[in-house]
């Protein structure tokens, strides 16, 4: 009777089989991770090829507040042209209008402190009246299709959203470089694989060269 060899004796077998491991729990930690985020990014990205079909409902807010007088001598104190509001005047207009100031820089100018507030699926501004303390609030919200399309797009949505985008990023790579060494060592037993790569890389070729002018 021949004698067998198990894969252990064959050095090409155990290469394979290390590869094929390695392969396979990375491709599906990175594709867990970017799970929820491509699912995200593939919903969006539809929603802002069509953006001009899909109707926003714009919904607009507008108020008017008197800053306390205790406020004033703060920002006329303030001498550069652009700095953020003082802490108390930002924890009070915060308070009042139920939204989040920060540290976003203002624009300083003679009478007036604007401050402009932009978000992911909104734009709002802040204008106080340095003379006699009125405040002028004004936000415009454009619905949750905008709100996740500026997501997709990293559209004032702040550094912590841009360090997630930059981890999805690099995840998704590893998803598909992973997946593609895959194809290579399962290419044998699956004759289109190659085909439908190439078919994947020539569509959109063609349609950048010939249909987009």
């Amino acid at each position: 009777m021949p004698a067998t060899s198990s894969p252990s004796s064959n050095p090409n077998a155990a290469s394979r089989g290390f590869w094929l491991r390695t392969l396979h729990q990375w491709h599906w930690i990175s594709s867990a991770v970017c799970l929820v985020g491509m699912l995200l990014f593939a919903f969006t990205g539809i929603t802002l090829n069509h953006a001009s079909q899909i109707e926003g409902n714009a919904r607009l807010t507008q108020r008017q507040l008197q800053l306390p007088a205790a406020h004033l001598p703060r920002l006329a104190a303030i001498e550069a042209d652009k700095a953020p509001l003082p802490a108390a005047t930002a924890a009070w207009l915060g308070r009042e209008l139920g939204i989040s100031i920060g540290r976003r820089p203002a624009e300083y100018s003679p009478g007036e402190v604007y401050l402009s507030l932009p978000g992911p699926g909104s734009d709002a501004w802040i204008a106080i009246n340095t003379d006699d303390g009125q405040v002028e609030f004004e936000q415009t919200r454009r619905g949750a299709v905008s709100y996740l399309n500026d997501l997709h797009k990293g559209r004032n949505t702040g550094p912590a959203w841009g360090w997630f985008l930059d981890v999805f990023a690099v995840a998704c790579v590893v998803f598909c470089l992973t997946g593609l060494f895959l194809l290579h060592l399962h290419a044998r037993q699956r004759a289109m694989t190659w085909p439908l790569v190439g078919l994947g890389l020539l569509v959109p070729l063609l349609i950048a060269l010939l249909l987009i002018h």
